[in-house]
């Protein structure tokens, strides 16, 4: 079902992430004036920069910033809110269930794949009921307000048992994700502290739990240790070659025999690619992911693109030659631009280029004036390194509108004293006209 003869080629990309997001931006810059027809589908017609969730979710920067809307980048482009539920890639249709609830069927003559992943889940009791991911802005302002509200609550309560479960904390996960969320919120926590006088930061448990031998496995193993140092002066505990066996009632219980109450558990142990991609007709790799070439082409499909953390595309910077990229925003960029490059050289049929990356380096943040990095082998810790944190995520936020309101967001948090106001009303925005309704 290709384009009519003298028609320009429908490109359609699924997934508005980093990957759709980027690969859009670059059509539109390079491709002619009506050169091809440029489809997005997205759930959420917008992208968030996943990398300043920590710091939206501490309140260092407003989560409105860390998104960028599509249809405002986007303006070449036709924006689908939708959910992709399949694709028949033998027919070259694509089937979409759009923000209406309705079922619409979008051909095409060039896919995108680019859905990304979702949080990689586990059996284990109690997770679904008490478990809170951190992939989405909304998962990082129900997280701010959940912990604010829980200070609010330990604060108002004389029950020992019941306040020791509000203020203890548990993250599950030890990679970026998981250290940098831990290190914004028991910052943010440990300043909340002085506005209450029955609570002490050292009245907080904050417990951190990694199932490997190592936390943050993308930096080199010295590291991992000087940050696992760091965080433990702060009194927080890590429990590596540790496991989770149950956490039913917020009762979390770790194989190695500690026990505790926590009325907040953070997941974030890792990712997994979307399941949508188990509804196409396209090859998947045993990890679920789409199996891709070096020119980030489908195998076997040459009119199908994909890369991101649902593409399985070959590392060719390892001496491995089974290696594959890792799911992370730093390959997600970089693919982004490469594939669109090849889109546009698959259409003029000439060569593509391989995706071929150096690795620079690494920078998180481990809360205000706090951070680690290794950049081209040398290592730098403390504000240096937060700084050069906040000075990569910032070169790497998508339109200089958004780069411009976060150095605002920063700039205003030095001047003043930290926002720490709980909003927890917006998780039931209803609630009290519900109660006004059932008192008439």
């Amino acid at each position: 079902m290709g384009s009519t003869p003298g028609d320009p080629p429908r490109i359609l990309i699924v997934g508005g992430g980093h990957v759709g997001m980027y690969t859009a931006l670059g059509l539109q810059s390079k491709l002619p004036e009506g050169a091809a027809v440029v489809t997005v589908v997205d759930p959420q017609p917008q992208m968030t920069y996943q990398p300043f969730l920590p710091e939206a979710a501490a309140g260092s920067i407003e989560p409105r910033h860390v998104v960028v809307p599509l249809r405002r980048v986007l303006r070449c482009c036709h924006i689908v809110a939708g959910r992709l539920t399949g694709v028949d890639h033998a027919h070259r249709v694509a089937t979409i269930e759009n923000c209406a609830g309705e079922i619409e069927q979008h051909s095409y003559d060039v896919l995108v794949m680019a859905p990304g992943s979702i949080a990689r889940t586990l059996p284990i009791p109690g997770l679904a009921e008490h478990g809170i991911a951190f992939k989405t802005i909304g998962e990082a302002i129900y997280l701010r307000n959940h912990v604010l509200s829980r200070l609010e609550a330990a604060d108002a309560t004389i029950e020992v048992s019941l306040r020791r479960k509000l203020l203890s904390f548990v993250v599950i996960g030890g990679g970026y994700a998981g250290i940098e969320v831990l290190g914004e919120l028991e910052d943010m926590a440990r300043y909340a502290c002085r506005y209450y006088q029955s609570i002490e930061p050292s009245d907080m448990r904050w417990v951190l739990v990694e199932a490997t031998g190592r936390i943050m496995p993308e930096v080199s193993p010295r590291m991992g240790r000087y940050t696992a140092k760091r965080l433990a002066e702060r009194g927080i505990e890590i429990f590596l070659n540790t496991r989770v066996r149950t956490m039913e009632n917020g009762h979390v219980v770790l194989d190695e025999g500690t026990e505790l109450d926590a009325d907040t558990i953070v997941w974030t142990a890792g990712v997994r690619p979307n399941p949508v991609l188990q509804h196409t007709d396209l090859p998947l790799d045993d990890r679920k992911r789409l199996r891709c070439t070096a020119a980030l082409q489908v195998v076997g499909c040459p009119d199908v693109f994909s890369a991101g953390d649902c593409a399985a595309v070959p590392d060719l910077s390892s001496a491995d030659p089974n290696a594959t990229c890792s799911p992370s925003a730093q390959h997600a960029v970089r693919q982004a631009r490469v594939l669109a490059d090849n889109v546009i050289a698959y259409l003029c049929g000439q060569p593509l280029r391989h995706y071929r990356h150096r690795y620079a380096g690494s920078v998180a943040s481990l809360g205000r004036y706090r951070g680690v990095a290794e950049v081209y082998g040398i290592r730098l810790r403390g504000i240096v390194a937060w700084l050069m944190h906040r000075t990569y995520h910032l070169s790497r936020m998508p339109t200089f509108n958004r780069k411009v309101r976060i150095v605002a967001d920063w700039t205003t948090a030095l001047l003043f004293r930290r926002e720490v106001v709980s909003l927890g009303q917006i998780n039931d925005p209803k609630a009290d006209f519900a109660r006004a309704n059932a008192a008439s």
